[in-house]
């Protein structure tokens, strides 16, 4: 008989880091928008024309909400499943401004449905005890727990915040097998 495995359970510390991180990313993400005309955010960068990379800034709105309901509808999976299997079988709540049609819709119409996103979110880990942010979820990363997942709703804000500034984003990932679940697509 070996040593008995010590699982680590996340700490009120953990949740407070995470609350914080969601709340700078999302507020950073904001701020780059500021100014910015109805216009603007709907050029599509000229030389890449495949996938995110060549997405207007409504249509990023678009998928950043998107992108909420599905990393919450992923945590409620693995809070009520055990190990979950990600890659099927995940329905989110609809989002009032799908990527489809992301250019007819005003900025300030797609940052409300990004504030209502962000507010469900909220509800769901305010009701979470410690032990349900350690569940876990099978991804193509692997066994993530439901905290892991959620650092990740952050890590994509960044990563949207850079291509909304036209700079590289020092958060890459990986798409693929071994990779990030792939929910990427070009609207038409």
């Amino acid at each position: 008989m070996g040593a008995p495995t010590i699982r680590l359970v996340a700490s009120e510390r953990d949740i407070q880091d995470l609350l914080s991180k969601l709340d700078e990313e999302r507020t950073a993400l904001l701020a780059a928008l500021e100014g910015m005309s109805e216009a603007a955010a709907e050029v599509r960068p000229p030389d890449a024309v495949h996938g995110e990379a060549g997405w207007s800034v409504k249509e990023q709105l678009a998928h950043l909400a998107e992108m909420e309901a599905t990393y919450r509808a992923w945590v409620q999976r693995a809070v009520v499943e055990r190990e979950p299997d990600l890659a099927a079988g995940t329905f989110r709540d609809p989002v009032a401004y799908p990527l489809e049609g992301a250019e007819r819709v005003p900025v300030g119409a797609h940052l409300d449905e990004l504030a209502e996103q962000r507010t469900r979110t909220l509800a769901v880990l305010d009701s979470l005890t410690l032990e349900e942010f350690e569940r876990r979820a099978r991804s193509e990363f692997g066994l993530l727990t439901a905290l892991q997942l959620l650092r990740s709703l952050y890590r994509h804000d960044r990563m949207h915040r850079a291509q909304i500034l036209g700079r590289a984003s020092e958060y890459q990932p990986a798409w693929g097998p071994g990779g990030e679940p792939d929910q990427r697509r070009r609207a038409e």
